[in-house]
């Protein structure tokens, strides 16, 4: 009955951990449709908005390594919570752009510290059949946390302040989170004997030749510095390399950007009206959700390897097909902020509308530095960018003669109406009509890139992250890739508008297919399987090879 229960709520605190994640990325795409009108935020302001998120998780990933490692993973996740609880009521009450900001990078900050620390946390509680699927459970909650936020983003859209209950609703999963791992053990490695209270827990999980292994060898504890990561003690240089491998090929085979054509690639197969495009986009989410299930499924069977290069051939594929087919059929790509009076007010991707701009200008207020902000929230934060588009054009259509909230933004949006221009889509009528075959080969190609993705790179990378390193180094290790995951997610998508300017948007397509081949290879030659082994065998697998 006890190791029942520590696995159902090793299992409840991945999930939750995720959903929170996915939550909190999501849910900015439909705030920020009122918060634009209810605190009169330019472009530039509602990037530094957004952007406040990316500040917050990259400091968190900067120092939450030593939070980790230091004061145990337990604690990190109890005080992320404890943080996330006070950045969501800081955004909730917000009464100014300034504590509206403070309160994203607080959020930020927790999310980050959060998602290092519960992958970790769980990799370490559970035994190793059963870790591939608990691990990956966490990046099944990001997909359905951001299906949620999208859900609530629409109910709340007509609702007087409704982005401040948006961003307090994410207060009932954290404090679930926060009362769930009360419950559970202190952080195994970091207990000396094998007889204690929390050991038995564990060890009842475990078959008895690992019971008896343990008793026989209790695992000792190493100490590292920083520095080991680069050096070649117990191999772990080879480690690193595995894992910044891993972290930015997640992200140079262009999963930020591949579904920022989503809105685009709906419209040209038929999904005229916005209403079918948002449940286009909610059904590119649910692929996701589903992709991540079979990954869950398979991790503990297939391996880590065989889903990472299985995943990484059909991403490599699908996001090739997309640029041959780009040179026949192109896709516009417009510059977003055209209506902003700050002629300084930096540019981002953005999406033509699919129906033409009434008074409420249809500008995605998310950058492309947040295109998809983390990569455990894979393409799903890059389809949210699409929805806000959607949001806004059909917040803009409704007509609500009674709703105070419809005649105040439409009084606001008076004010801009001069400066906006009525656009349609990118192309029309006979273009669409003579590429319909075409058209539908992207969108299917886009679908497997997402299943793909979902599989491999998405939920795998995490886990591999989780068990390579020791134990007395593993929440920096993890900090440390995964501050270059952030970093190189912030290049591509910053460099996304130059390199199309640079070689055109086919070609680019087509360099992430290439990538994707180098990302077969590299995993090939330098990713070992992981899947059945201790945490312990996995750390002697890697000290005594070269």
């Amino acid at each position: 009955g006890r190791a029942l229960l520590v696995l159902l709520l090793s299992a409840l605190v991945s999930l939750l951990g995720g959903l929170i994640f996915g939550y909190e990325l999501g849910i900015i795409s439909g705030a920020l449709l009122q918060l634009q009108i209810d605190f009169h935020l330019s472009c530039f302001k509602q990037e530094i908005l957004v952007s406040a998120v990316l500040i917050g998780a990259l400091l968190a990933s900067l120092v939450g390594g030593i939070l980790i490692d230091r004061h145990g993973r337990r604690r990190a996740i109890l005080v992320s919570n404890l943080v996330l609880l006070v950045g969501s009521l800081i955004l909730t009450l917000a009464r100014s752009f300034v504590g509206l900001v403070i309160g994203r990078m607080t959020v930020g900050f927790a999310i980050s510290v959060s998602s290092m620390a519960c992958c970790i946390y769980v990799s370490e509680m559970v035994a190793a059949h059963q870790r591939g699927l608990l691990v990956s459970l966490y990046e099944a909650g990001v997909t359905v946390g951001i299906l949620l936020s999208y859900a609530l983003n629409y109910i709340f859209a007509d609702v007087d302040e409704g982005w401040r209950y948006m961003f307090g609703l994410a207060i009932a999963p954290t404090a679930m989170q926060f009362l769930s791992i009360l419950f559970l053990p202190v952080n195994p490695v970091k207990l000396s004997s094998w007889d204690s209270d929390c050991h038995k827990g564990l060890i009842q999980l475990q078959n008895t030749g690992d019971r008896e292994m343990a008793k026989r060898e209790p695992y000792k504890e190493k100490h590292y510095s920083f520095l080991d990561l680069f050096r070649t003690r117990d191999n772990m240089r080879r480690r690193t390399l595995v894992g910044l491998g891993l972290v930015l090929f997640q992200q140079f085979t262009g999963q930020p950007n591949v579904l920022g054509y989503a809105s685009k690639i709906f419209h040209s197969v038929g999904f005229q009206s916005n209403s079918s495009a948002i449940l286009a986009s909610v059904g590119l989410g649910a692929i996701k959700v589903v992709a991540t299930l079979v990954a869950m499924a398979f991790a503990d069977k297939a391996g880590r390897r065989v889903l990472l290069m299985a995943g990484c051939m059909v991403m490599a594929i699908s996001v090739t097909t997309i640029g041959l087919t780009s040179r026949i059929a192109p896709l516009a790509v417009a510059r977003d902020c055209e209506a902003a009076t700050d002629p300084n007010t930096s540019h981002s991707l953005t999406l033509h509308p699919l129906m033409p701009i009434s008074p409420q200008p249809a500008v995605s207020p998310i950058p492309p530095a947040l295109g998809a902000v983390k990569s455990q929230a894979g393409t799903g934060f890059a389809a949210m960018r699409s929805l806000t588009k959607v949001f806004a054009s059909i917040q803009s259509r409704e007509d609500v003669p009674d709703s105070s909230l419809a005649q105040k933004r439409g009084l606001e949006g008076q004010s801009k109406k001069e400066r906006v221009k009525s656009t349609g889509p990118p192309f029309s009528g006979a273009p669409w009509t003579e590429n319909l075959v075409l058209n539908w080969i992207t969108l299917l190609s886009m679908m497997a890139f997402v299943s793909a993705f979902s599989i491999g790179f998405g939920p795998m990378t995490w886990l591999v992250l989780s068990e390579i390193y020791p134990a007395g180094i593993r929440g920096r290790a993890f900090a440390f890739c995964n501050s270059f995951n952030w970093a190189a997610n912030l290049l591509i998508s910053l460099s996304f508008l130059d390199l199309i300017d640079a070689i055109g948007l086919s070609w680019m397509f087509l360099l992430y297919g290439l990538m994707g081949v180098i990302a077969v290879i590299f995993i090939y030659l330098f990713v070992p399987e992981t899947k059945g082994q201790s945490l312990e065998e996995i750390d002697q697998q890697f000290s005594r090879k070269r």
